[in-house]
This record gives C-alpha cells, structure tokens and sequence, in this order.
C-alpha cells in the first residue's frame, strides 16, 4: 500500500479543483432557444407586449418554426444584457463600450 501525505491546505484545494471539474462535466447545457416566458424571466420583465417590442425592434433573435411559436436565442438575450453594463470604476464614462 502507498501512502501520500499532504498539507491540509493543499488537500482542500485539490478537493475544491476536483468539485470544480465534477460541476464542469456535470452541469447541464443551456438551451440555445427557449420560450418567451424562459425569455421573459431572463429579461426580468412581466409584459409579454414589452417582449414583442424588443423583437420587432431587433433587440433579441428569435426564431417562428410555426405561426404560435416563437423562440428566442439565449445567446442573443444575454448580449443585449452586457450592452448594459456598467462599470463602477476604472472607465472614463463608466460605461464599458463594445
């Protein structure tokens, strides 16, 4: 029998890199298009009209396999999200430019 010893802390942070990597194969993928109401809680807004708007003025992707369905690109969700960010310090006008 081999016996490894080690210091507590290198231990715990062997043990916090091999959870890290369990979360990474484990973690479920996040749909590329999802519903309006996934869309609408993404978006934290509650007005299916403010939704519509957003797509008809080209704000959000979305794709209409079928006249009642309509779905929207995650992705394209959350770059309208970062277009809005604001850094607190280190910008001139605070606001990060794309």
């Amino acid at each position: 029998m081999e016996i490894i010893c080690m210091e507590s802390a290198a231990f715990f942070e062997l043990i916090k890199e091999v959870i890290e990597r369990f979360k990474l194969t484990q973690s479920p993928k996040e749909d590329k298009w999802i519903s309006g109401m996934e869309a609408m809680k993404m978006l934290r807004i509650k007005s299916k009209a403010t939704l519509q708007k957003m797509r008809d003025e080209g704000h959000i992707r979305y794709s209409q396999p079928e006249k009642k369905i309509i779905l929207y690109d995650v992705d394209s969700i959350h770059e309208y999200l970062e277009d809005f960010v604001y850094e607190p310090f280190g910008t001139a006008s605070g606001k990060i430019l794309r």
